[in-house]
């Protein structure tokens, strides 16, 4: 699998269809994690395009949100993007508002994780720390069960995600959190220059 846009085209095209702060984080937030599970799971010579894939994922979201994964595979060809990014960008949406089916273990991956990140997020802005670094897998497990927060995180497109990838769920918090821990300085310092 690969991209034919390098991280900075890619970024250039999230912004051309994201303004919103919120979003470029989401991106962003995802890229890091997505970058983390390629070296964690055997795939970093594809480091790249699973990063590109977690930044681009949301790409129609904010213009198009009732369109969302409908209306990516024109924005990304446009921009250059390859097949590969595109199924794997709509893929992220199967079963809510796709058809495409996660069939590679990045797809996977990255249809588990959309929904766990904000929940993640949310529950470090909690903290008093304001971060990742000291979360517990057991805090995470008591954010997630309490549906009344981050509510707009899907609890049951986690709990596919996991299924799909035959992982406990405690397995896919703590990778889920390590991903985190790991991007999160680079991340504070891309909003900073935003």
């Amino acid at each position: 699998m690969h991209t034919d846009l390098n991280r900075d085209e890619a970024f250039t095209l999230l912004k051309r269809y994201n303004q919103e702060r919120f979003h470029l984080q989401h991106g962003m937030t995802v890229e890091g994690v997505m970058r983390w599970f390629a070296g964690e799971l055997g795939y970093a010579d594809e480091a790249d395009f699973w990063a590109i894939v977690g930044l681009l994922h949301d790409i129609d979201f904010e213009h198009y949100p009732q369109e969302h994964c409908q209306k990516a595979p024109e924005l990304l060809r446009a921009g250059g993007a390859g097949e590969d990014v595109i199924h794997a960008v709509c893929s992220h949406g199967f079963g809510i508002c796709s058809d495409v089916e996660p069939t590679h273990l990045m797809e996977k991956v990255l249809f588990a994780v959309d929904e766990l990140t904000g929940l993640i997020g949310a529950a470090a802005l909690m903290r008093p720390s304001k971060s990742v670094m000291d979360m517990e897998v057991s805090s995470l497990r008591k954010k997630f069960k309490d549906k009344t927060f981050a509510a707009g995180c899907s609890r049951e497109y986690i709990t596919r995600g996991a299924d799909m990838l035959g992982w406990e769920m405690n397995d896919l918090f703590e990778k889920s959190l390590s991903a985190m821990r790991s991007c999160e300085g680079w991340l504070a310092q891309q909003m900073a220059a935003l």
